[in-house]
């Protein structure tokens, strides 16, 4: 089981996923609520809430490929909610046990986009790297 020891650790291994998925473009990871940089215990947490910014080959910025990334327990479940930042209207993935695209407006269940089997990826792979996280 992995222990991350700061925040930037817990966000370079979701950076590192987003890379690997999401090939060539690269990605950092933002902070958009606060999580102590230092003193940092990924195991007490009920919601971790990021923004994904996207780069290509060269560093320029790709926002339109920015996600927005929820990460939460339900239960027993570590749950991952993905969506795209520059486009509220695209489907969002829900993935928990199995993936659910809803709808961005009703929240009604959906089609997956023509892009979503690369999300499904990444959260499918982020939810197996961080299923210690719902341990006790």
């Amino acid at each position: 089981m992995p222990i991350y020891n700061s925040s930037e650790e817990f966000f370079i291994e979701i950076a590192k996923s987003a890379d690997l998925c999401f090939k060539p473009l690269k990605h950092s990871v933002l902070n958009n609520q606060t999580i102590e940089k230092y003193d940092f215990n990924i195991l007490d947490f009920n919601e971790i809430i990021l923004k994904i910014e996207c780069r290509n080959t060269d560093g320029v910025r790709c926002s339109e490929n920015d996600l927005d990334l929820e990460i939460f327990r339900s239960g027993d479940e570590l749950n991952i909610i993905l969506s795209w930042h520059s486009f509220p209207l695209k489907p969002i993935l829900w993935q928990g046990k199995h993936s659910l695209w809803m709808d961005a407006n009703t929240g009604k269940r959906t089609t997956a986009p023509v892009d979503g089997v690369k999300l499904e990826a990444f959260s499918r792979r982020l939810r197996s790297k961080f299923s210690f996280l719902i341990l006790d």
